[in-house]
């Protein structure tokens, strides 16, 4: 996948060179200042000198060296260690190099400052990864797989970010596409060039292709919600009467003193949110305020946004007091819970006397501990999938689930319009619709793709 690109800040001309610090500029031990472009090799040697003597450009690919890195007006800034990778074989395609510096920020910005100094400039947000793309070094789902990886706030969505950036999307989608690719590509070979020795094209040839190529995306494109999930977290709220011990679970899970608890009830007068990861499941937690009848106006308030936290939350944790027998208001909270897609019941403050006892009740103490393991055993059966995606296969991207779902409405309607006795030509444009959704998906154009399919495969021009 190669590209003909230019500069979006010098249109006319081809990519210059750009720096930037790539890990941050909190303090740390070890800081990383990156370089790309076609000036990369000389920018380097303009502010850092090895201690061996010969220049960084003279040097191998991919081996760190120790030397001097040197400010604008050559007074030393840092002792630390480069290294570089020519282009095409490295991240960006082009010529790269990596300043490994002690973790200042002072100094790595100036370092940075240097680096300007000596003919690169400011790299814009993504630009690296931009430009990696733009060189056929990844396609669309590769690069948006750095930044899901960057963001991961659980191993599940770093292993489904780490595949996606080695290509399971596109290897997931190939298929399809190149499938749907060589029927357009023999259609359109066998109208352009009459006088050549090409098998004459029959769309229902094609039904089978089609087909499979729509039970693909179906598929693929089902793994969105669950994604959407997992990437996002799902939506949890923390329901009870007042005082039941919600925001002190909320606290628990969190691991801090994210809410007030006291002994009075109705203290949660709002809806407090925190994330916090349970049997591996990233919850989006809601601790709200404790359902009940009040005359109070704000209380009043909080317990409407409470039954609406529930009405909106994929799992709800229905927060019942063991200590105490239990009340017309906890039948609420239990009917609001059932009405959820998942539920869980708790039965909180364990570490008290049980005033009641239910087999289908996780019983815990926020106070202590006790229960937190079984919970989080709760939630993970609860989202534990039986036959799961491949790592990477599963979509959590909008984009990437429009571009499929797109495809897939261009497939089903292609079979529907075979299935009517519609002329190969009505087909086929269905059949170009969905490879230009795919083509999205992973940032290929569509037209030369096609025209190099003809060629591949019919040797037309021979």
């Amino acid at each position: 996948m190669n590209h003909t690109y230019r500069d979006a800040a010098h249109p006319g001309g081809a990519f210059d060179t750009i720096a930037a610090i790539a890990t941050g500029r909190q303090l740390a031990a070890i800081g990383v200042v990156r370089i790309s472009g076609p000036d990369a090799l000389a920018v380097l040697d303009r502010v850092f000198a090895p201690r061996s003597g010969a220049p960084m450009s003279l040097r191998p690919d991919r081996k760190l060296v120790l030397g001097s890195l040197f400010g604008p007006d050559g007074a030393l800034l840092d002792q630390c260690l480069a290294t570089l990778s020519r282009g095409p074989s490295s991240y960006t395609g082009e010529d790269t190099a990596e300043l490994q510096c002690h973790g200042s920020p002072v100094v790595l910005a100036q370092a940075l400052e240097s680096l300007f100094a000596a003919g690169a400039r400011q790299a814009g947000p993504g630009e690296f990864t931009r430009r990696a793309f733009l060189n056929g070094r990844m396609d669309l789902t590769q690069a948006e797989a750095v930044i899901d990886l960057i963001d991961a706030e659980t191993p599940q969505i770093a292993a489904n970010a780490a595949a996606q950036l080695d290509g399971a999307i596109r290897r997931r989608t190939d298929g399809v596409y190149d499938s749907l690719a060589a029927i357009c590509s023999h259609y359109h070979a066998v109208v352009d060039y009459p006088d050549e020795d090409i098998e004459p094209f029959q769309m229902e040839n094609y039904r089978s292709v089609l087909a499979g190529a729509a039970q693909d995306l179906e598929r693929l494109a089902a793994t969105f919600r669950r994604g959407g999930l997992m990437k996002n977290g799902v939506p949890c709220a923390i329901i009870g009467r007042p005082n039941a011990g919600k925001s002190s679970l909320l606290n628990a899970l969190v691991g801090y003193d994210r809410a007030i608890v006291t002994d009075v009830p109705g203290t949660t007068r709002d809806t407090v949110e925190e994330k916090a990861v349970l049997g591996g499941t990233l919850l989006r937690l809601a601790d709200t305020a404790g359902l009940r009848t009040t005359d109070d106006p704000v209380e009043r308030e909080g317990v409407v946004r409470a039954r609406a936290a529930a009405d909106a939350a994929e799992l709800v944790l229905a927060v019942l007091d063991g200590s105490e027998p239990l009340r017309p208001e906890d039948e609420a909270v239990l009917a609001a819970a059932q009405a959820a897609p998942r539920h869980i019941l708790i039965q909180s403050k364990a570490d008290l006397p049980a005033r009641w006892h239910r087999d289908d009740a996780v019983v815990l103490s926020a106070r202590t501990g006790q229960g937190l393991d079984e919970l989080e055993r709760a939630v993970e059966a609860l989202f534990r999938q039986e036959d799961p995606p491949a790592p990477g296969e599963t979509l959590t991207n909008p984009r990437q689930a429009d571009a499929v779902g797109r495809a897939l409405d261009y497939v089903r309607a292609a079979l529907e319009a075979m299935e009517a006795g519609f002329a190969p030509d009505a087909v086929l444009t269905e059949t170009e619709g969905a490879l230009a959704a795919l083509g999205e998906l992973s940032g290929r154009t569509v037209r030369e793709d096609v025209t190099r399919g003809i060629f591949a495969r019919f040797c037309v021009g021979k």
